[in-house]
């Protein structure tokens, strides 16, 4: 008999099943709608924690930690692949896209949750084993072993170059924006290093749930009666659900009486309809309405005053949306399906008109994150055409007297003073009205006539607002 043979042989260990982890499972899934549909979370994720709830798999925590893991990952996600990069032997870009979710998710649970380390590895090594394999599960090991390695100031001190060295890269990898956006940001924003430091910093945070009673239908003290509700800053109308929650609870909301709108938003709106106008204030315009936050409001405060609002939409199903948002108005409305750009009505038929137009929508980071990595310079040379084509509906479509709202959700300067430079020089029958003084006590809103709000001033999207007149 051989020697080997005499050897007592090692048992096989025994084969374990990957244990399933519904809310790690579900952020994962989640992460990969983004990637691969070019979904937004704040689209995607809600379906997904409904069906979570109604198979009985989630509670409020459950909900409450997927929400974390999916928008911590995707508000991180530039500074965790930098940090991913150090520790795999190889290009990120050849790394698997689903491999590289399961890393992200893990990086944030190691560097921006309080998750204990030991738990952070073993799940989303347990989680690679469910939707990876047991194979990717050991290199996915090995990667989050060596990120615990150190806390997160520790890796942005390897990672990030000095800012002495190379200020803009230095805060896109620390705040985790593309260069890119840093520096339009910078330009728009102006200032030094600490204005821009508290403006990336608030794209990262979480926002609140800004709801807005709709006027003639609810008040903001009505909604103050919900948990940990408090006014808004600025508006009359707002008020915010500081502990989250889901708007659908909220009666008014359910009936269509208030709903979710971010304080800049109805800031613009509210701006807009305290104009001063020469002669009548009968007939609005929405020009570009979807998905009906603004239109919903305007057309309340349209019928207070006696005034009909027409909202019109080019997209069908975002014109379905608006209608949706109107349905119940106290006074006339109509919602119609139409391109801005080539309309319907006659030129010079409205009192007020409001072009809120399409755009790359870097004022809206905090709520929609993985649209900073979405975006690329070249689409401002695409939105450029559409933008300059809109306003110069607006301007056709209001009566001499009357007065245009141009707003955008970016505060990039080739989609906000840009845009109206150019149109005012082909209009010389125009002027600009100083519209900071319709918003009063909002501080900081910029050197004027028009208006630029922030997210880390005023705690709203960076929402732009010019209110053009025309004179003739």
């Amino acid at each position: 008999m051989s020697e080997q043979s005499r050897r007592p042989q090692r048992p096989a260990k025994p084969y374990r099943r990957p244990q399933k982890d519904p809310v790690r499972v579900l952020a994962f899934d989640a992460l990969r709608a983004v990637d691969e549909r070019d979904a937004y979370a704040n689209l995607v994720l809600p379906p997904l924690l409904r069906k979570a709830r109604e198979n009985g798999d989630f509670d409020a925590r459950d909900a409450a930690l997927a929400t974390e893991l999916v928008y911590g990952t995707l508000r991180r996600q530039g500074t965790y692949d930098a940090i991913i990069a150090r520790c795999v032997d190889r290009p990120l870009r050849e790394v698997d896209p689903p491999v590289l979710d399961v890393l992200s998710l893990g990086a944030h649970q190691l560097l921006g949750t309080r998750i204990p380390t030991h738990a952070a590895v073993s799940a989303s090594v347990e989680l690679a084993r469910v939707v990876l394999g047991d194979g990717r599960a050991k290199f996915v090991n090995a990667v989050l072993r060596k990120i615990a390695q150190h806390d997160l100031d520790g890796w942005l001190e390897l990672v990030a170059p000095p800012y002495d060295e190379d200020p803009e890269d230095h805060l896109a990898v620390v705040h985790s924006h593309p260069r890119w956006v840093v520096s339009a940001l910078w330009d728009s924003l102006g200032g030094g290093r600490a204005g821009i430091e508290e403006l990336l910093a608030a794209d990262n945070e979480r926002p609140e749930v800004t709801l807005v009673a709709r006027p003639g239908r609810a008040t903001a003290e009505e909604l103050l009666t919900e948990d940990a509700a408090v006014a808004g800053d600025w508006s009359p109308y707002a008020v915010r659900l500081t502990e989250g929650g889901e708007p659908g609870a909220v009666a008014a909301v359910r009936e269509g009486r208030a709903g979710v709108q971010d304080e800049g938003s109805q800031l613009v709106a509210l701006a807009l309809a305290n104009a001063p106008l020469d002669g009548s204030d009968e007939k609005w315009l929405d020009g570009c309405a979807g998905p009906g936050g603004k239109a919903a409001l305007l057309a309340a405060l349209a019928a207070e005053r006696g005034a009909t609002l027409l909202a019109s939409e080019k997209q069908p199903h975002r014109a379905g949306l608006v209608a949706k948002a109107l349905a119940g108005n106290p006074g006339p409305y109509q919602v119609i399906t139409a391109d801005g750009t080539r309309p319907p009505w006659r030129s010079g038929t409205f009192d007020r008109v409001l072009m809120d137009v399409p755009c790359t929508g870097l004022g809206a980071l905090r709520r929609r994150p993985e649209a900073r990595w979405r975006r690329r310079p070249e689409d401002l040379d695409n939105f450029a055409p559409l933008q300059r084509a809109l306003l110069r509906t607006a301007l056709d479509s209001v009566r001499v007297g009357g007065v245009v709202g141009y707003a955008t959700c970016s505060p990039h300067l080739a989609e906000t003073r840009a845009v109206v430079a150019d149109l005012l020089k082909q209009h010389p029958d125009t002027e600009l009205i100083d519209a900071r003084p319709l918003l009063p006590g909002v501080p900081d809103l910029g050197e004027g006539p028009d208006i630029q709000l922030w997210p880390h001033l005023h705690g709203t999207d960076a929402m732009y607002l010019a209110l053009i007149r025309r004179t003739a």
